[in-house]
């Protein structure tokens, strides 16, 4: 199949090329080519998806039979796209996410839960209304936390940050909400079993790993991966209610119970996560975090001096 990936040079696409390519599919990737293409050989067209007129101009004489849409947060983002290449593609894949989700007291979340009209989401939920309606034959994928190799959002990075420098990890509440990793290798696997499966069209798939993990397990999962055990490093509770951060992060997971049944897509895609937590954080610090030379890096621990300073 001849398959364009909308961004494909950062994290989720550097790994979804590499599995369409070792599938023997021709894949293309559309971005403003700030990054080089993760597999030799591939095609890089270089332009703004945000500028509507373009993008339409530098992909009306491509074809395609799939369609990655990895990086579209709104509405606006990929309707051009699907209108460009409505009734020409088998399939259009597009990335969402759990975020999207009603915050509900039963869990875990389903896709067929309500979601949230107010979440910071709501454009991707937007988007698989549109494709539900526009006649494309459509998939969208749910992520929860993805981490791994490459991951530029401070997740695992924000745990073995404290680790590696004996530091303690100031946890919310009392570190028992519950929430759910993903590696971004098992969720690479997952996209690519949506193409050619009838099953899938129209459909959405919660994706992530298969287990859930308390903050606190989250802590001494990253510590284990780390090389160290969980008696070695120190958990400092606190109340966030008794701060004001503002607009600052504290914590990089949401501060509630936050996990996916991923049963559907276990089921209809014929997939599997091939890692489990700690083996998916050990992979994150061995191939990322120790060889990016972040474990000497010097990294602003102001907001934690500030909840330790109270505490």
């Amino acid at each position: 199949m001849r398959i364009l990936i909308m961004g494909g040079t950062r994290f989720i696409g550097v790994y979804l090329t590499k599995v369409l390519v070792d599938r023997g599919h021709e894949v293309v990737l559309f971005n403003r080519g700030n990054h080089p293409a993760p597999v030799e050989g591939v095609t890089q067209i270089q332009g703004d998806r945000k500028d509507a007129a373009q993008l339409k101009a530098k992909l009306s004489g491509e074809s395609f039979d799939a369609i990655f849409d990895n990086n579209g947060r709104e509405l606006s983002d990929t309707q051009p796209l699907v209108e460009l290449f409505n009734g020409k593609v088998k399939h259009f894949v597009y990335v969402s996410s759990a975020g999207v989700y009603l915050k509900s007291t039963q869990m875990p979340h389903m896709e067929e839960d309500p979601v949230d009209p107010n979440s910071r989401h709501k454009g991707k939920h937007h988007t698989e209304a549109y494709l539900q309606d526009s006649g494309i034959p459509w998939t969208s994928i749910r992520p929860v936390y993805i981490y791994g190799p490459q991951n530029y959002n401070d997740l695992e990075a924000w745990f073995f940050d404290r680790i590696v420098r004996d530091r303690p990890l100031p946890i919310p509440g009392k570190g028992r909400f519950i929430t759910q990793f993903g590696h971004v290798g098992d969720l690479a696997l997952a996209m690519a079993q949506v193409l050619d499966n009838e099953a899938a069209i129209a459909k959405i798939y919660n994706i992530s790993g298969d287990r859930y993990v308390t903050f606190d397990g989250l802590a001494y999962a990253c510590a284990q991966a780390a090389g160290k055990s969980p008696d070695q490093i120190k958990l400092v509770h606190y109340d966030p209610a008794n701060f004001d951060f503002g607009k600052r992060k504290a914590f990089p997971i949401r501060q509630q119970h936050f996990f996916t049944d991923i049963h559907l897509a276990k089921t209809e895609l014929d997939w599997q996560p091939q890692y489990d937590l700690v083996s998916g954080l050990t992979d994150s610090f061995a191939k990322d975090y120790v060889p990016s030379g972040r474990n000497q890096s010097e990294i602003d621990f102001a907001l934690d001096e500030e909840i330790l300073g109270k505490i």
